[in-house]
């Protein structure tokens, strides 16, 4: 008889085990690849001159979203943003690189995401250590405008996730990041550049050289799928790629035009797992989302409740929220810079209030004065009365407009402004985005109503202009 109860005892216990393993292996495992400055500029997304095979096939394989956005175009306030699934405003992260004496604690109810998941059993990691046949390190980016305490990872090796499943891990590319270094591949002859840049041969590399580190980000994003394989880990993960804001250009990272906060969004389904409905693999989806989102939603796989102050949405799935009619981003100091905009988007018209017009889009900043050739160019040709289109003429005045209106359905790259436009259906438009954004600035607590944003502005007129280099 004891011998019996032993027996049945150890039956029971061997049950309870199994099936507490079999709940955590029904959690995917979440993989973010994050790209840094990065806009839409893969062949999955129509842009030519670029080899991006791997997220190619990625996008094949699983779905992409054409209208995701970050909430700030510059990292610090992005990241600061998406991994907590808060406006960076909110928060009182928007400040670019935040001087740590400067940075707040985290409010009440916020946390980052790995601790929302750590809390429900995920081993998480920021992986910068890599297998010596994958050849490659992460850069373990964070960057976070904040004051944090305590272990936001477990682990910055790959070699320990396959032995702490379910995980979340993060890989940081930094190849789109300047300054580019990759290996050349594009034709600077055959780029199609951007209408508001002049057609001259600084800007042709420049942005060859930019398709070029697309190209080596897509060769490394390629070796860690390979690794995700062998590790016999491809079947229950789910990958996410993204970009942290837009691309490295003038008049993108840094402004709140699509350029600097329309990025890639790519999500993979592992095999092993039943999708959801509404997840259609070879898909694109032209659903309106913010990074913000993206957060919601790796919380929902993992099957933790969104927390209630959480402004992210997820989208996928039974736990799926409503769609968005509108998404908002906003920018404030970048380095030594000071600006304030505010905007609106939605499927087809951009909105942006600019609460600091009595500064030029081009006002110093030495980030850019030593790692963008075109910002100097630029500068160098207005002023010897060689720019000619008005897209040109607009980012090298003097000053810039209160408020900007732009349909990107006939003008995608945004270089006509409508804000004084007498078009009934602009008129309309036009207000509808500025309540929004009048409404978001209240609803959201937005922490840079009380900044002072003039505290460089006498400073930044008085100094010499660079002069473009000689080569």
């Amino acid at each position: 008889m004891r011998r019996t109860f032993i027996l049945c005892l150890a039956l029971l216990v061997s049950w309870f085990a199994l099936t507490a393993t079999a709940v955590a292996q029904a959690k995917p495992n979440i993989l973010w690849l994050i790209a840094e400055d990065f806009g839409q500029h893969l062949g999955c997304y129509g842009t030519r001159e670029v080899q991006t095979p791997n997220l190619d096939e990625l996008a094949a394989s699983g779905m992409r979203f054409t209208r995701y956005f970050t909430t700030a175009p510059v990292c610090s306030p992005s990241r600061s943003a998406f991994m907590t699934g808060m406006y960076q405003t909110t928060i009182g992260a928007h400040q670019h690189r935040t001087a740590e004496k400067d940075k707040q604690p985290l409010p009440d109810g916020v946390k980052v995401v790995t601790d929302w998941l750590r809390d429900a059993g995920y081993f998480t990691a920021n992986v910068r250590e890599f297998p010596e046949s994958v050849n490659l390190k992460g850069s373990g980016k964070t960057d976070w405008n904040f004051k944090y305490t305590g272990k936001p990872f477990d682990s910055a090796n790959w070699a320990d996730l396959k032995d702490h499943q379910p995980f979340y891990a993060q890989v940081n590319f930094q190849e789109t990041h300047r300054s580019f270094h990759a290996p050349a591949h594009a034709d600077p002859q055959k780029v199609e550049i951007p209408p508001y840049y002049p057609d001259h041969s600084i800007v042709r590399q420049d942005w060859a050289q930019y398709l070029d580190a697309a190209t080596e980000l897509d060769r490394k994003v390629g070796r860690i799928l390979q690794q995700l394989k062998a590790d016999g880990l491809a079947d229950n993960t789910i990958v996410v790629f993204v970009g942290d804001n837009g691309q490295a250009h003038v008049r993108a990272k840094q402004f709140c035009y699509d350029s600097g906060l329309l990025v890639p969004l790519v999500i993979s389904w592992p095999s092993a797992l039943k999708p959801p409905r509404d997840f259609q693999p070879g898909t694109a989806s032209d659903r309106l989302l913010l990074s913000l989102d993206v957060t919601a939603q790796t919380l929902a796989w993992a099957g933790i409740t969104k927390p209630a102050a959480m402004q992210g949405r997820p989208f996928l799935g039974t736990t799926a929220e409503p769609p968005r009619d509108i998404v908002f981003g906003a920018r404030d100091r970048c380095d030594q810079t000071n600006f304030r905009f505010r905007t609106a988007r939605d499927a087809r018209y951009r909105y942006i209030r600019n609460f600091t017009p009595d500064r030029p889009m081009l006002l110093r900043n030495d980030y850019k004065i030593t790692q963008y050739p075109v910002w100097n160019l630029m500068k160098q040709l207005a002023a010897d009365g060689k720019l000619s289109h008005p897209a040109q003429l607009f980012i090298t005045a003097p000053s810039m407009p209160t408020e900007e209106f732009y349909d990107t359905a006939s003008d995608p790259h945004e270089t006509v402004n409508l804000a004084n436009s007498r078009n009934p259906e602009h008129v309309s438009a036009l207000q509808r985005l500025r309540v929004a954004t009048e409404q978001w600035i209240t609803d959201s607590n937005d922490q840079g109503r009380d900044d002072d944003y003039s505290v460089d502005w006498e400073w930044a007129r008085g100094q010499p202009e660079p002069k473009l280099k000689k080569k």
